[in-house]
């Protein structure tokens, strides 16, 4: 089982000239998405990760785990 796909960090920012919002998620190399909406980009960001996860299992990879920010 791998980790809670809730429990990484996305950071959302705002595309300017696409007029999109681009998640990208720190732990996880390469995983990034994007939406028209605030909240689509969200939507997205929790999929991109689950799909990254499930595949980095499928392909047997060490999966990072998510930044733990309070100790």
């Amino acid at each position: 089982m791998y980790p809670n796909p809730k429990h990484y960090s996305m950071v959302i920012q705002w595309d300017d000239e696409d007029q999109i919002y681009v998640v990208s998620v720190p732990e996880l190399p390469g995983c990034m998405t994007h939406g028209k909406s605030y909240e689509e980009a969200v939507q997205q960001g929790q999929d991109a990760i689950e799909s990254w996860l499930m595949s980095a299992i499928a392909d047997g990879a060490t999966i990072p785990p998510p930044k733990i920010v309070a100790a």
